[in-house]
């Protein structure tokens, strides 16, 4: 079965996929609201899964950690990476952002959609953009928000609630209990969590078979659903986030090529795992499991360390969010034509990387809310022109995801030490 699961992760199955989906929601909206289901199935599967693997993946790779007594270098290093990647995720947003200018001097013509998406005025060339409802509140993020958002009060109510912070904060300090503990005594510990671990992964490599199928008709009924009309409206943010995400996605590639062992083509083909479930899923959290798999068994790292470092990138460093708040934030600027000094860049900047360290365990809509956090900083109206960014955001969220499984692959490679050499074959069973 080694050859179907290739062909389902082919690079270019997975654009048709993508492509066809798109054909199918512009021409045929009505089928492909109604086979919108299937992508619902498959995300409904795929979480029963992602949750019990890294539960049992962190508590395994925390308690093998402290045994081995590596675990205080090994988060030193993860600081130090997570601050990096952070700023340079901004800093590529904001130049990118600042060299193509794509919210100033707009058309009228553009002008007149936003006012139509926006207020329901044809002519509102002022830009006078009116919401009709209320404005979903962005959650706080003071000092008591962010410890009730990591400390679990139940374990089995955060599982249930898919409360990704608080189910790795019990994760790692039951493994860091565990590893305290004489191994006669946590060796079948250790083994029920292993089985557990090789379950999930084995069950999450039988549904990358229909990666291409769930891409199809997920794209398909998300294009039904808002129309292309946004989409060519807003076409210039969405083009200079996609070249800001591109640019990341590139970086990653080389910090993963240089770390691993692997040529180039190698680690790009160890790669179509982690590409093609963020291009379908648009999660983050459901990629954890082919991340790893695409670290340790492809690559060639060290499985302890990423089993811990993966879930914990995932959920922290979140490079997708800052790079999309930064572009954001600045594309609305422009729109309402307010130039930026040094010191308002360096503020859109930092409030970024803040609000992208807020966003940890958010999706969707939550985290398109926490751009009004660093618009609030700058004056600037983003309620106004929320519906715009809601009305193209299953396209930012899939550049969103990418970035941020890619660019947090490439941090655990960075963070983890370098692999001994593997065979490039590896790379395509």
């Amino acid at each position: 079965m080694t050859w179907l699961k290739n062909l389902a992760l082919n690079p270019w199955i997975i654009l048709l996929s993508l492509a066809g989906g798109l054909t199918l929601g512009a021409y045929l909206p009505e089928w492909s609201l109604k086979l919108a289901f299937v992508g619902h199935v498959y995300l409904d599967l795929m979480k029963m899964v992602v949750l019990p693997f890294m539960l049992s993946a962190v508590i395994l790779s925390t308690q093998r950690l402290i045994q081995e007594g590596s675990g205080g270098r090994l988060f030193g290093r993860v600081l130090l990476v997570f601050a990096v990647f952070a700023l340079a995720a901004a800093v590529i947003g904001a130049g990118t952002m600042l060299t193509l200018r794509p919210g100033a001097d707009l058309p009228p013509e553009t002008l007149d959609t936003f006012g139509e998406i926006v207020g329901g005025d044809l002519h509102s060339n002022n830009l006078a953009m009116e919401l009709h409802g209320t404005d979903p509140r962005p959650p706080a993020t003071g000092l008591e928000t962010l410890l009730l958002s990591l400390v679990p009060s139940n374990i089995f109510a955060a599982l249930t609630k898919d409360e990704t912070l608080k189910i790795l904060v019990f994760s790692i300090l039951i493994g860091i209990a565990v590893g305290q503990v004489p191994r006669e005594v946590s060796d079948g510990f250790s083994k029920t969590l292993e089985t557990l671990y090789q379950g999930c992964q084995t069950i999450m490599q039988w549904m990358n078979y229909l990666l291409p199928l769930v891409l199809l008709t997920m794209s398909a009924g998300q294009l039904a659903k808002t129309g292309v009309e946004p989409l060519l409206a807003m076409a210039q943010f969405v083009a200079a986030f996609a070249l800001a995400s591109a640019l990341l996605l590139l970086l990653a590639i080389w910090i993963l090529w240089q770390r691993g062992p692997l040529s180039l083509g190698a680690t790009l083909a160890a790669l179509r795992g982690p590409f093609a479930l963020a291009i379908a899923t648009r999660n983050s959290v459901i990629c954890m499991p082919v991340m790893i798999d695409a670290l340790t068994r492809l690559l060639g790292f060290a499985r302890a360390q990423v089993e811990l470092l993966v879930p914990l990138s995932v959920s922290l460093l979140r490079i997708g969010p800052i790079v999309y708040y930064v572009c954001a934030t600045l594309f609305i600027a422009q729109l309402y034509g307010l130039a930026l000094d040094a010191g308002e860049l360096a503020l859109v900047i930092t409030a970024s990387i803040l609000a992208g360290f807020a966003s940890a365990g958010m999706t969707g809509l939550a985290i398109v809310s926490l751009t009004s956090i660093v618009c609030g900083y700058l004056g600037l109206p983003f309620e106004a022109a929320f519906i715009l960014f809601l009305a193209v955001d299953p396209l930012c969220d899939i550049l969103r995801t990418l970035v941020l499984v890619i660019g947090n692959t490439a941090s655990v490679a960075l963070i983890g030490a370098r692999p001994a050499r593997v065979t490039e074959t590896a790379c395509l069973s």
